[in-house]
């Protein structure tokens, strides 16, 4: 996905980021089934048999249907090493250990702590240095949490009137938004939609990305073919967003970054999304656009740099 989806200035947070503000472990949701029944469930997702999962996690099988059944308990360790053998994301692992009747083992930690300050300090120069093109940071619902200037710019060009969404499928999804300034809506939105149909089955118990799935499916236009998941299907190779109205065109393509090895239920949700212009008329188009800021910016470093000085004269003067 491109740019198209801001509707905030600057690298200001929205209110739909992480909902944690502090950093101790958040109070975990009450689980909907018991261990065993959340094993069946990420098992069938990954395809597994009772016996491949035992197997590759090096538990003994018999343990493992028994655990399934509700008839036996796994130890914390077990949980543990099925969650990594079943590649689970840490907040449904949180759910599985809290299932089990452990206590959660990852933290929820709010970008705005202290703690994460040398955290956000990364993504903001990520977002500068992307500039003048478009670049922001989502979690894994597609709530936008952070963006650059470039990305207002190219919002307020695109947009008649801002958007009343903060959610990127809200905004490419609903006619009042984003969605007329789409020249290849149905090739964007057509690769949106196999992404969270893949998410959704990627993850079974998360219940707000399905509920996100029926929610954009409702809005009017939506090819039937598209409500039903085309496993199998190869993603194209690179898709390019084109955005036009009656002034312009820009044409991005996108690539994604994410933490390594997070440790934070947070930072293993973020992925920042950074843009690039498919041709130099977009360049060009991107660079005029910001070219006023940066005059902006040109102009008050002088008139900085001579109150500073008058300051220093008037301190030795006394």
């Amino acid at each position: 996905m491109t740019s198209e989806v801001i509707t905030f200035r600057g690298r200001r947070a929205v209110s739909c980021g992480v909902r944690s503000t502090d950093s101790r472990s958040p109070p975990p949701p009450l689980p909907s089934a018991h261990v065993g029944a959340l094993l069946r469930e990420w098992r069938a997702v990954r395809r597994l048999s009772q016996l491949d999962l035992a197997l590759e996690a090096e538990v003994s099988a018999r343990h493992l249907s028994c655990v399934e059944t509700g008839k036996s308990q796994p130890s914390r360790d077990m949980v543990a090493r099925l969650a990594d053998t079943l590649g689970m994301p840490l907040r449904e692992r949180n759910a599985l250990l809290v299932a089990a009747g452990y206590a959660p083992m990852y933290r929820e930690t709010a970008l705005t702590t202290p703690e994460m300050a040398s955290v956000r300090r990364a993504i903001e120069l990520t977002l500068a240095q992307q500039e003048p093109y478009p670049a922001f940071v989502m979690n894994r619902h597609w709530d936008v949490l952070l963006a650059n200037d470039a990305a207002a710019r190219v919002s307020n060009v695109m947009l008649r009137a801002p958007s009343p969404h903060t959610n990127m499928l809200r905004q490419v999804f609903d006619p009042d938004s984003l969605r007329p300034a789409f020249a290849n809506w149905e090739e964007v939105a057509g690769d949106l939609i196999r992404h969270l149909h893949d998410e959704v089955a990627a993850a079974p118990t998360d219940d707000k990305a399905r509920a996100l799935l029926e929610e954009v499916l409702r809005y009017p236009g939506i090819p039937d073919r598209w409500r039903t998941r085309e496993a199998g299907v190869a993603p194209q190779p690179l898709l390019t967003t084109v955005l036009r109205n009656d002034d312009m065109e820009l044409r991005f393509f996108s690539t994604f970054t994410t933490f390594g090895t997070p440790q934070d239920v947070t930072l293993d949700e973020l992925r920042i999304e950074c843009t690039f212009p498919a041709d130099e008329a977009t360049a060009q188009r991107c660079r005029a656009l910001a070219a006023p800021a940066r005059r902006a910016t040109a102009t008050r470093k002088p008139a900085a740099k001579r109150r500073a000085a008058n300051g220093k004269r008037a301190t030795a003067k006394r």
